[in-house]
């Protein structure tokens, strides 16, 4: 039994002692998680959720505002190509913050789990600031294009986001209540939606108040566009435009950064990877009392930590146990599983933004007669487009992915959006631009509320806390290297065959491509358990263990000597909602 130490809750509550009685280091452990797992929901569900979140609003916001930046960086560099960044140099910026994303999610997805949530969280929003404000001041020089420049700094600037979704994602879910963790991750997650959002809001700002300049420039004749005879001071607006636009995105993160590095590390890994009881317990208790972090007597922390140790049930993290983990079936085809379904997703997801410029002509904002009026309707377009499809689908999300559950969610989703691809693909020329629309927005809408969502909560939830962080990241690299393929290898077969008057002949085969990748996003779906099934909840699946369904100790504790992995897993995931 630990000792109790001095002092007393007459004075200050001593979190340490509420703890303090128990002798065996598994059950405290076991008691200080319940306590998170069924906290009602409060106020530091919502600070948590916030902090988190606004990371989210600014990844979301750099990645977005690049088709705006990119129209505009084609208007001040390469007005010998008609005003247009020529198509390759497009791609190539787009796919840089893809290619940099993928090396974060790998990197802080494992540093998280090495040296811990809270020594991490928050690098990666200053990576991203500093690339973000680094992007707003850059320029071209004799020796390197301003498309290098903004290359470099946007591989910089995919890190720090990449780091952002698996640090945000297992925090999140490591300090949320059992009872609300989907909705909880979900907010997170939808604050996407309002980055994208944000993104077209400054961009319609800025655009209107350089009004005067924009319009100062007249075309000449029919063959000039309005946006290749942007000159003088009407080139000089849109310069500041972009630069303007850009930097914006650093400033959600500036208010965000000192949140995040000052949030303590969060309970379950404390426990289960630091394996400190003594600190974890108190914790907990400061956590669902508002305070920041928990201060017991270090003297007892380290003792108790040297004693307790030995005791404590769940593996230590090391390479050789991670692949044996991974090594199992029943747990690898999780991560196999997670793992495919975001890759199958991205794919299509990213390869969507293909269709922009076309839907933006069939509600009337793909073009302007002057440049004020082209960048005007492109800001206006993608608002509506957002608000139409993406924003709905998120919180809709979380309004029910705790009581319809993330597997159903997402089996739905993908099989909606493989019915709207056929739709789209095989049936291009006969449904016209409207009905090209409307299958845009309801893609966009159950892209939310479906896979979208659920391949960022369910990793979080559904691996050991001690390699939590390290599958997330792989999941979620899996699926930034879906979105490359999809922007370098199948964005280009769009035109194929191309005409003066038809310019993406094949556009109606790559919405059939997606759709294929939809329908095998179904089959990857069912892949996954439910975590009552991994938790071994459920009778007569080979992970169930008696005593979480009530019944004998002695048959828990015999299943627990046999198979100590599975043991840690009930620990670890017990209480959790299924996927």
């Amino acid at each position: 039994m630990a000792t109790r130490t001095a002092g007393g809750n007459s004075a200050f509550h001593n979190f340490h002692n509420d703890y303090a009685h128990i002798a065996d280091p598994n059950e405290r452990r076991r008691l200080a998680l319940a306590e998170i797992d069924k906290a009602p929901f409060g106020w530091y569900h919502v600070r948590a959720i916030a902090v988190a979140g606004i990371g989210f609003f600014t990844d979301a916001y750099d990645i977005f505002a690049v088709s705006i930046m990119t129209t505009m960086l084609g208007v001040v560099y390469f007005q010998g190509n008609a005003g247009v960044l020529p198509t390759s140099a497009d791609t190539a910026i787009k796919v840089a913050t893809s290619g940099g994303t993928v090396i974060g999610q790998l990197g802080f997805g494992f540093l998280a789990d090495v040296v811990g949530r809270k020594r991490m969280y928050g690098l990666e929003l200053i990576v991203i600031i500093f690339a973000t404000l680094a992007q707003a001041l850059t320029s071209s020089s004799p020796s390197i294009s301003i498309v290098g420049v903004i290359i470099f700094w946007r591989v910089l600037m995919g890190i720090g986001i990449g780091g952002d979704y698996p640090l945000s994602s297992i925090i999140t879910s490591e300090f949320a209540t059992t009872k609300w963790r989907g909705a909880m991750m979900g907010s997170v997650f939808a604050m996407q939606g309002l980055g994208q959002f944000g993104a077209g809001i400054i961009a319609l700002i800025v655009v209107a108040g350089f009004k005067d300049s924009l319009l100062s420039a007249h075309s000449s004749g029919s063959s000039v566009t309005a946006l290749q005879a942007c000159d003088g001071v009407c080139q000089l607006a849109v310069d500041k435009c972009w630069r303007v636009i850009i930097g914006m995105g650093a400033v959600p993160g500036c208010i965000a950064l000192y949140f995040r590095l000052t949030i303590p590390e969060t309970p379950r890994y404390t426990f289960d990877v630091s394996r400190d009881v003594v600190k974890g317990g108190s914790d907990v208790k400061a956590y669902l009392s508002g305070t920041a972090e928990g201060i017991p007597d270090e003297i007892t922390r380290v003792t108790t930590m040297r004693e307790s140790a030995p005791q404590m049930e769940i593996p230590k993290a090391s390479f050789g146990d991670f692949f044996h983990h991974i090594g199992k079936w029943k747990y690898g085809k999780v991560l196999l599983g997670t793992a495919s379904s975001w890759f199958l997703l991205d794919v299509a997801f990213y390869g969507v933004s293909l269709n922009n410029s076309t839907i933006l002509q069939a509600i009337g904002y793909g073009t302007g007669k002057t440049a004020y009026e082209t960048l005007y309707n492109i800001a206006v377009g993608n608002i509506i487009l957002v608000c139409a499809g993406a924003i709905p689908g998120y919180w809709v999300t979380v309004a029910l992915v705790d009581t319809v559950g993330r597997k159903p969610i997402q089996l739905m989703g993908f099989t909606i959006l493989t019915i709207l691809f056929c739709i789209m693909g095989f049936a291009y020329h006969q449904i016209g631009e409207s009905g090209l629309l409307a299958c845009y927005v309801l893609a966009n809408f159950f892209f939310n509320f479906g896979p979208n969502s659920t391949t960022f909560i369910v990793p979080g939830e559904c691996f050991p806390t001690r390699y939590r962080s390290t599958c997330h990241g792989i999941s979620a690299a899996s699926g930034k290297v879906g979105s490359i393929i999809a922007q370098a290898g199948i964005a280009p077969l769009r035109t194929r065959g191309a005409t003066k008057t038809d310019k993406s002949p094949w556009l109606n085969h790559v919405l059939e491509i997606f759709a294929l990748f939809m329908l095998l996003g179904i089959p990857s779906t069912l892949l996954r358990k439910t975590l009552e099934q991994l938790a071994g909840e459920v009778p007569g699946t080979p992970e169930y263990d008696p005593e979480l369904a009530g019944l004998s100790n002695t048959a828990a504790h015999a299943r627990q000597e046999s198979d100590p992995e599975s043991s840690e897993h009930i620990a670890a995931e017990k209480g959790h909602h299924n996927v």
